[in-house]
């Protein structure tokens, strides 16, 4: 009798599944929206900047190079400021008129909102 139950419970007891392996790739392709507002900044004439285009960096609006670890192939935009101003540039990263912002926010912000609304009647 205890063999039955053994031989019972060895048919109920398999092997745990084999899980598939999770990718490693932890690199994006796109570009991620640092923040949903544009980043008010002053530029200085003559002075050359790189703006993050991938959303990665830790100092935006401005590139720092972690691009090359998480987005290698989103490059920044580099650009020299032509007078002593203050700009709104783009956090989004969807503006059509890179590094300034366009209002590109606006319909993400949308998007968002409407993310979350879908959620709750689900």
């Amino acid at each position: 009798m205890i063999r039955n139950l053994m031989w019972a419970f060895s048919l109920q007891c398999k092997p745990p599944k084999r899980h598939l392996p999770v990718p490693c790739c932890l690199q994006s392709t796109q570009p991620v929206a640092a923040a949903r507002l544009p980043y008010r900044v002053k530029l200085s004439a003559g002075k050359r900047y790189a703006w993050c285009a991938c959303g990665h960096s830790k100092k935006q609006p401005f590139c720092d190079g972690t691009h090359v670890s998480k987005a290698p192939t989103i490059q920044p935009l580099r650009f020299t400021a032509d007078k002593d101003k203050a700009v709104m540039l783009c956090a989004c990263k969807q503006t059509k008129g890179a590094p300034y912002c366009d209002g590109s926010h606006l319909k993400v912000i949308f998007q968002d909102l409407v993310k979350s609304i879908k959620g709750v009647f689900k």
